[in-house]
Order: C-alpha cells, then sequence, then structure tokens
C-alpha cells in the first residue's frame, strides 16, 4: 500500500486553499492536519511543525518520506507523481509556461504582500491601524488582478477557465485569492474575467469541497 498523502494546513489560508483545490481535482484522497496560524501565538511555530516545515508556514505536504513546503511546488508534484489523474497543467511547453505565469501573478507577486506574517509585522513592528493595513492590502490584490485581468482578455487559450475549458493550475490560485478579496473588501467589477472564471469553477465539485468554510477547522469569520 502507499503512504498516504498528509497535507498540514488552515481553513483560511489560500495557499492552503490552493493545494486542497489540486488534490480535489485530480481526485486525491489525503489527511487532513490542522494547523491554526492565530491560537496561542499560531501553532506553525511550534518546535514539531517548525523542524517540519523551517519556514513555519502552511501548506506542507507529506507523502511517506517525501516533505514538500510551498503550494505551486506542491500541487507540480501531485502533477508529477500522479500522472493519470486529472491534468494541472496543459502537454504543450508553451502552454504549460502560459499557465505557470498566470498562477505566478498571484503566486509570486501578489499574496506575499498580503499574506498574515506581513499584515502582522505592520501591526507589531508599524503598529499601523486597520485602514492602512487594508489600503496596502487592496492595493497589491488590485494591481495583480489588472494585470491578470489583461493577459486573459489579449490571449485566444483563455477559455471557460485560465486556459482552455478545463481548470487547472492557474485556477488553483486564483480562485483563493479572489476568495481573500472578498474578505478585504476589494471592488472586483474590473475584473470580468476573473469573476466569469470564479463562477465556473465554483460551480465544480472540486472547488466546492475546498472552500474554506468546508473545511473541518473551519471557524466563524
Amino acid at each position: 500500500m502507499s503512504a498516504p498523502l498528509e497535507l498540514f494546513s488552515y481553513w483560511r489560508s489560500s495557499a492552503a486553499y490552493r493545494v486542497r483545490i489540486g488534490l480535489h481535482l485530480k481526485a486525491l484522497a489525503y489527511l487532513a492536519h490542522p494547523v491554526h496560524l492565530v491560537r496561542d501565538g499560531g501553532e506553525q511555530h511550534a518546535p514539531a511543525y517548525a523542524q517540519l516545515n523551517p519556514q513555519e508556514l502552511v501548506p506542507t505536504l507529506r507523502h511517506g518520506a517525501v516533505v514538500i513546503p510551498q503550494s505551486l511546488a506542491i500541487l507540480e508534484y501531485l502533477e508529477d507523481t500522479f500522472p493519470d489523474s486529472a491534468r494541472l497543467l496543459p502537454a504543450a511547453p508553451a502552454a504549460r509556461a502560459r499557465v505557470r505565469a498566470l498562477a505566478q501573478v498571484i503566486a509570486c507577486d501578489v499574496h506575499p504582500l498580503n499574506n498574515l506574517r506581513v499584515t502582522q509585522f505592520f501591526d507589531r513592528e508599524w503598529q499601523l491601524d486597520a485602514a492602512q493595513r487594508q489600503q496596502w492590502t487592496r492595493h497589491w490584490m488590485q494591481r495583480g488582478f489588472a494585470a491578470m485581468e489583461a493577459q486573459l482578455a489579449g490571449d485566444p487559450h483563455t477559455g471557460t477557465f485560465c486556459h482552455g475549458d478545463t481548470p487547472g493550475l492557474a485556477d488553483c490560485v486564483l480562485i483563493p485569492q479572489l476568495y481573500n478579496a472578498r474578505r478585504f473588501e476589494v471592488d472586483l467589477t474590473a475584473y470580468p474575467i476573473l469573476q466569469r472564471i470564479e463562477q465556473a469553477c465554483l460551480a465544480l465539485p472540486a472547488f466546492a469541497a475546498a472552500r474554506p468554510e468546508m473545511q473541518a477547522d473551519a471557524m466563524p469569520a
């Protein structure tokens, strides 16, 4: 029997959310290990978890002796390890590069600027108030969404989803960030393509099962 997939996750982490989407799209069973990012100063900082993931972030995937931090690395590992399930990346090199580039707009240039440890630093070190933190978060989300909207609008490979008519890696990354945008009351009216893709994704069982409020560790907002 092969080793189980174990996901160390937090219900409202957008990085963990994108991995849950990928797991559900590929119909892969997994064991979820909640890591509460706020309780007791953050369970991600506990010595046992820090040994597993020295960055002290979620998600982390453990598959037998293999331990992988970083959500995009996890998704590509799932893609390579389980090639017979639904594909998250297209076959052609140019198409794969396009999907990766779309995913990285969010994963590399937007999300790192608004995640929990950044906003906690603002509060702890600079004493920025809630309005200032919200302004920072909204600014960088809007910049990223505008760029992604333009990329999708100008490319004939955009379909029902970010690339064609099958959901994949870019959709796994986009949907959690739109969830975050609504938490921070970002006006999304300027991004009709992103909203259309979001509606198509959320209608699918894989995306519905991965939603934060569907997780066992979900707490009231």
